[in-house]
């Protein structure tokens, strides 16, 4: 029995479909640490005074409540080696909130402070060992 001759295109075309489908597999591999990322945690700005809030180290806190002077915010941690603050922000394309990225496993106290709107906000943040 003799065996047909395969031109060249079938063995490109075959070799494509094989690098194709190998392309395929890869991207059914399990995900990487970084593609199982938490949601941050959200907070309403207004209804955050003298509460805890829970945070997994590595993960962000949101704060949301305040359309108006979000940017205006500042922040006095009491340990800035727990939390660290990101202060809101408006660059012409899109309205960034204020929060706070937590930096290692403690518990720390903090106080916001609106320099426009006057109003402030006391609240303990506690970080917890990341989620696996």
């Amino acid at each position: 029995m003799t065996r047909p001759h395969r031109s060249p295109a079938i063995r490109t075309t075959a070799a494509l479909l094989a690098i194709g489908a190998a392309l395929t597999f890869v991207g059914c591999a399990k995900d990487s640490p970084e593609d199982n990322a938490l949601p941050p945690v959200i907070v309403d700005i207004t209804k955050i005074d003298g509460s805890t809030v829970q945070v997994a180290e590595g993960n962000v806190v949101d704060f949301t409540g305040d359309d108006k002077t979000f940017t205006d915010w500042t922040a006095k941690i009491q340990d800035p080696e727990i939390v660290e603050f990101t202060p809101g922000k408006d660059d012409g394309s899109a309205q960034f909130n204020p929060g706070l990225d937590a930096l290692s496993v403690g518990e720390t106290e903090v106080t916001l402070d609106n320099s426009t709107s006057g109003d402030s906000v006391t609240f303990t943040v506690e970080v917890t060992e990341p989620v696996d």
